[in-house]
């Protein structure tokens, strides 16, 4: 099979779809691998590097799209990428489809067959190739608004974990989750005063044998989050519903009456967001400010240290390129329950349950693509 890595173009986005070691699992099963150049060149992989693993540089994304197989990506095609598809082509990448209805049509038009990151199981359950991305993203989320709480990006100006005889600032993460967990542990690490809700009480409990006093967990539910929100300087969200539209737990009478120059961080923003005041921004832009609480709202923050995001996805999403690439996308997704389940997009119909119900289009079970 031709497998064809484009370089990404989202706003600030330096990850890359195939490191070289990945090109080198393709090519030497035989596969054909075009990258375009410089596509790794932003985070230290160079085009001789691709060539050193067997990939051929080709000049453009037109040529990498128009005879490749299957593409291999980071990020959702932007308008562009999505016109250079074709009928019966493989992508395989991150979609979140359920809050981008521009994109879903884009996909349905193109005939190609649509396989998410995001929505592939894994045999112990999770979705393995979208941890990697929330361990990064959860950690940043904390970096991301203890910088913002400074009052020279508008914040409050308050350090989260204080000093001796200053009270640390509240951080509430909403969510245990991968992104939440990762938060946390990085909250912790800075003296802040965390509270975790989540409505696994099973994992609470798992959480609170590990961290003792040194967190506070609350069982999820409408007062609870108000009530905690309300009393934070910096608010995660870190709610997943797999493949659908993340929940608006915090209202936007909630955010009205936050303390002003808190900061929220949605981490859920590709899903959505959790947050009724949240809206996808950039690396370029990345905050804006609603009844003077500031927003974070990145849509892919991972991209800020993409080299180290680059690496942790391909060790996630490479054993499947290998299967796709080797069996044929019918024999790879009817082989694997799981990688069946990252079928989002096939041939004109939409595949994934929750997509197809968020976003109004017939619901195709992906068994029926397969026969």
């Amino acid at each position: 099979m031709i497998v064809g890595v484009p370089k990404e173009i989202k706003n600030n986005e330096f990850r890359v779809g195939l490191t070289p070691p990945s090109v080198r699992e393709l090519t030497q099963r035989g596969h054909e691998v075009l990258v375009q150049k410089n596509a790794g060149g932003e985070i230290g992989l160079t085009d001789e590097q691709y060539v050193a693993a067997g990939a051929s540089m080709v000049d453009t994304a037109q040529e990498v799209f128009a005879r490749a197989d299957m593409i291999v990506k980071v990020k959702e095609p932007q308008p562009e990428e999505c016109a250079m598809l074709r009928d019966g082509q493989i992508l395989y990448t991150y979609l979140h489809l359920a809050p981008d209805p521009d994109q879903t049509a884009a996909l349905v038009k193109s005939g190609a067959i649509c396989i998410a990151y995001e929505t592939i199981t894994g045999p112990g359950g999770g979705l393995p190739l979208l941890a990697p991305m929330s361990e990064v993203a959860g950690r940043m989320s904390i970096q991301a608004g203890a910088s913002h709480l400074e009052k020279s990006k508008g914040g409050m100006g308050l350090l989260l974990g204080g000093v001796p005889g200053v009270a640390p600032g509240h951080v509430v993460i909403i969510g245990a989750g991968v992104v939440g967990t990762n938060a946390m542990q990085m909250a912790v690490g800075t003296g802040a005063r965390v509270t975790v809700l989540d409505k696994n009480v099973d994992r609470l409990r798992q959480l609170d044998l590990v961290y003792g006093n040194r967190i506070s967990t609350v069982f999820s539910n409408a007062h609870s989050i108000e009530e905690a929100v309300l009393t934070a300087d910096l608010v995660i969200g870190g709610v997943l519903v797999p493949g659908a539209a993340a929940p608006k737990l915090v209202t936007r009478d909630m955010i009205s009456r936050m303390k002003k120059g808190a900061v929220v961080v949605d981490v859920a923003i590709d899903q959505g967001g959790c947050f009724e005041t949240s809206h996808p921004t950039t690396h370029a832009d990345p905050t804006y400010v609603v009844d003077g609480v500031i927003h974070y709202c990145v849509a892919n923050m991972p991209g800020a240290v993409a080299r180290t995001s680059t690496f942790a996805l391909n060790n996630a999403t490479i054993g499947h390129a290998v299967a796709l690439a080797t069996k044929g996308w019918k024999k790879a997704l009817a082989d694997d329950p799981h990688l069946k389940n990252g079928l989002n997009v096939a041939q004109g119909k939409v595949t994934y349950a929750a997509v197809a119900q968020d976003l109004g289009y017939d619901y195709t079970p992906a068994d029926s693509m397969l026969g």
